[in-house]
């Protein structure tokens, strides 16, 4: 069974087949198999009709997401599907008065099976799959499995501060976390521990060399230029500088024991930064137990725990 994050299976083969006719839809209900298709409207009673090849779907509202039935889940968990792919069971086909197929489905049949056999089994340390559903100031909302969500606060995605989470991530971007922890059954995420170290990422750098960077805060000190997600400096101040724009720095000095880098701005660019990249991971699968940013001889302890 494939329990990745919604969107993940809706271009293989097999899934294809089983939304392309009846024959394919009839299969899929003796075998109880997960299939996907687009969510094109949420009507008025709040249940999700999905566009299939041969007829239409209908997800009855209460059929549309764990929780909604018991009124933990609301609505809008179901609204904010329209125009996205949704993953369901296929619980009946039935004509309608004009003789046309309408197949009665079920996203959380699908939700419930995902949390018997994968979220429940999940444990501190665990490195997943997710994919970014939602954007919001205080971190980024992800699909860990058959649409149901989790949440990276925003000083959990990496270690160089930013202003919004829209700084590291974009809508329907597929990334990796490690589970900080599950309580009653909630899976509490982190991203941060997974790119990296302060070493591994300063290792990439050498005194003498100019490189690109993004500002990340303009301070009466200095300015903090990020060179990788979990890298960042200082740099001298400098007039006409704004956070978001790209620089390129010279690297003055790498200070390992004080986790510092100066810099020196050479140039500035008025183009904001490209988030629609994919990420650089250090840790992409297994699990953590602990993960150490700090090197050793800093003065500055950063440990994280997994328990």
């Amino acid at each position: 069974m494939d329990f990745r994050p919604e969107g993940c299976i809706f271009d293989t083969k097999e899934n294809q087949y089983h939304i392309s006719s009846e024959k394919g839809i009839i299969e899929a209900i003796q075998n109880k198999t997960d299939v996907e298709a687009k969510a094109v409207m949420c009507t008025s009673s709040h249940d999700l009709v999905v566009d299939l090849p041969f007829g239409k779907g209908i997800i009855p509202r209460e059929e549309g997401a764990v929780g909604i039935a018991e009124g933990i889940t609301r609505d809008i968990a179901l609204i904010s599907r329209v125009n996205r792919i949704v993953r369901f069971k296929i619980l009946a086909l039935k004509k309608n008065g004009d003789g046309h197929t309408i197949a009665i489905l079920s996203r959380k049949a699908s939700q419930l099976d995902c949390i018997s056999n994968y979220i429940s089994e999940l444990t501190s340390g665990d490195i997943i799959d997710a994919r970014v559903t939602h954007i919001e100031h205080f971190g980024a909302f992800v699909d860990i499995g058959c649409g149901i969500p989790s949440l990276i606060p925003i000083d959990s995605i990496s270690v160089s501060r930013i202003s919004h989470p829209s700084d590291r991530f974009y809508i329907g971007q597929d990334i990796k976390a490690v589970v900080k922890n599950v309580t009653d059954g909630r899976v509490f995420l982190s991203h941060k521990e997974l790119l990296g170290t302060w070493e591994e990422n300063a290792n990439k750098y050498a005194v003498g060399e100019t490189v690109s960077g993004i500002v990340r805060s303009v301070e009466d000190y200095g300015i903090f230029v990020e060179l990788a997600p979990n890298l960042a400096g200082l740099a001298e101040s400098k007039e006409g500088i704004a956070p978001g724009e790209k620089v390129s720095v010279y690297i003055k000095a790498i200070i390992p024991e004080k986790m510092k880098v100066k810099l020196i701005i050479v140039d500035s660019f008025s183009e904001l930064t490209d988030n629609h990249h994919a990420i650089n991971y250090f840790i992409s699968a297994g699990k953590l137990t602990t993960w150490r940013y700090s090197p050793d001889g800093s003065n500055k302890k950063i440990i994280t725990e997994f328990k």
